[in-house]
């Protein structure tokens, strides 16, 4: 994933994951990341039921789905508009 980096600063996918701790034990983040990066190239909005059906290949097996749910919708809005932050309503 070290290629997504830019200059030494992470990309946005990598940041929102990071950001929303849509990760528990690591193992499934890297093609989680990878898959939302070209989810985020094809849709740069996704509903969630397009973030689902795109990740459905992947699985995590702990369970930090809506974390990821939450990392995808974050990246888009890092990517997409600039936005930096979780807002207090993504956390629920």
């Amino acid at each position: 994933m070290e290629h997504l980096a830019n200059d030494g600063k992470l990309d946005p996918v990598q940041e929102a994951f990071i950001e929303a701790g849509a990760f528990q034990c690591g193992f499934c983040t890297p093609g989680f990341v990878m898959m939302t990066k070209q989810l985020l190239d094809e849709h740069p909005e996704p509903s969630d039921d397009q973030i689902r059906h795109y990740l459905s290949g992947n699985l995590c097996r702990c369970g930090a789905y809506p974390e990821i749910i939450q990392a995808v919708k974050l990246a888009a809005r890092k990517t997409h508009s600039g936005l930096p932050l979780i807002t207090e309503d993504q956390h629920s």
